[in-house]
């Protein structure tokens, strides 16, 4: 598996980095690669506005009934 080295990162975040990984049980390599990894998994943009579309359209055309605001105030009002 390939290796990558980071080179002067800012004590102070090394130390809260430090801090994280031992507030979670993990070694400070442990933390520093699952943050990578969550990171690259994030979506793009394209990718966040393409799944907006899609859920768009799997509820256009829907017609609800009653307004959940209005079920919560009515039930506040009993």
């Amino acid at each position: 598996m390939p290796d990558i080295l980071v080179r002067d990162i800012d004590p102070e975040k090394l130390e809260r980095l430090k801090a994280r990984a031992k507030k979670n049980g993990r070694s400070l390599q442990s933390e520093a690669k699952l943050l990578i990894e969550k990171a690259a998994e994030e979506k793009t943009s394209e990718e966040v506005l393409a799944l907006l579309e899609s859920w768009k359209k799997k509820f256009s055309g829907r017609k609800y009934s009653v307004s959940s605001v209005d079920l919560i105030r009515e039930d506040r009002e009993r």
